[in-house]
């Protein structure tokens, strides 16, 4: 029988298994896909996400991302750039899951593919196939998708107008070297914003999260949003114009930005997004995927499965303020009349977006 089973095969997932496995535990990782992707969220990783990776024994030098040493914001004609508070870096999921998934094995954790969970009963996961799989502890750590029995339900402002997920693979090419270079960029406009940062192939990773009614406004069409936004917004256009249109643009919907677990029942820890959905614009949804993995591993080995509502309640109250604080920035930017007040204010305060770049970190100790 295993110690503990965990749900998912992504950073949370993953570095919970490493961590647990280290700790002596019999640990069984289950992933749905067969192969590993290149996931929609993610590719962001903040200084101190990277420290805890390396704890982890992943060499962030053998990760070879794109360092990424500014943040640069863009609102209609105004601009900033600001130092980060330290050095992070670009990296694709596929190539940050793969080192995590290896290092998990390594660690002596069994990693089954191919494994689609259904749901959590009886403190066993049920999978599609029908088998029933049991454990004394269970880490969920299904990533931005609903898990059936686990409702993330948004803010009661979101509700009428939910934010969906969007992501586009732009081609390396000298332009986007150029134009972005070592920055994480984040295109600011009405009801929605777009972060692009480069990865380890000079690729460029743009993610956007915008609103159903603005979506809407192009019959639902991500593509030809992405156009209108380039024509829109001059700055954005050019970092769209090497684009291969031809290739489509992956999407989640309904992103319940904000969202916290406040509670959970004994033998449960709810890892990742399904502990919190911080808003992208903060960076942090790695370090919020590999931090509560490592708090819920430290509170599995205090007090067993007993300790996942403690856990969860704990975890819940540290995300307060760097939430608050992100749900705060992404309203502003999403409002023309704020966006360019708080990319000029950028300018002439460079040490406000240092000091939100902190804040808005998760720290669950």
């Amino acid at each position: 029988m295993n110690d503990a089973i965990v749900v998912g095969a992504g950073p949370a997932g993953s570095a919970a298994a490493i961590g647990l496995a280290r700790a002596g535990a019999t640990t069984l990782l289950l992933e749905r896909a067969r192969a590993t992707g290149d996931a929609l969220c993610g590719g962001f990783l903040s200084w101190q996400t990277l420290a805890r990776i390396e704890a982890l024994g992943i060499d962030r030098a053998a990760l070879g991302g794109q360092a990424v040493r500014c943040v640069r914001l863009f609102a209609g004609k105004r601009r900033s750039e600001t130092a980060l508070p330290g050095e992070a870096m670009g990296v694709s999921r596929h190539r940050l899951d793969t080192a995590l998934q290896e290092a998990a094995v390594v660690a002596g954790a069994g990693l089954e593919r191919g494994v689609h969970a259904t749901a959590l009963e009886g403190g066993a996961v049920q999978t599609r196939d029908g088998a029933a799989l049991t454990a004394p502890a269970i880490f969920l750590a299904a990533g931005k998708h609903g898990f059936r029995g686990f409702a993330r339900e948004p803010a009661e402002w979101q509700r009428a107008d939910p934010a969906t997920g969007l992501r586009m693979r732009l081609p390396a090419h000298p332009s986007l070297d150029r134009l972005v270079g070592d920055a994480v960029e984040l295109h600011l406009f009405d009801r929605g914003y777009a972060g692009l940062v480069r990865q380890e192939d000079g690729s460029g990773n743009l993610c956007l999260a915008v609103h159903k009614s603005r979506l809407d406004e192009t019959s639902r069409d991500p593509a030809g949003l992405l156009r209108m936004l380039g024509e829109e917004f001059p700055h954005l256009g050019e970092r769209l114009a090497h684009a291969d249109w031809s290739r489509a643009v992956d999407a989640i919907g309904h992103v319940p930005y904000g969202w916290r677990a406040a509670d959970t029942v004994p033998g449960l820890f709810r890892l990742g997004d399904q502990a919190g959905v911080i808003p992208s614009l903060a960076g942090e949804g790695m370090g919020l995927a590999v931090a509560s993995a490592a708090a819920a591993v430290a509170a599995w080995r205090h007090g067993g499965g007993n300790a996942a509502p403690g856990f969860q309640r704990r975890l819940a109250g540290r995300m307060t303020r760097p939430f608050a604080l992100a749900n705060l920035v992404w309203r502003a930017g999403e409002n023309r009349r704020a966006a360019g007040a708080m990319t000029g204010a950028a300018s002439l305060f460079p040490s406000l977006v240092r000091m939100i770049s902190q804040a808005t970190r998760i720290d669950p100790r």
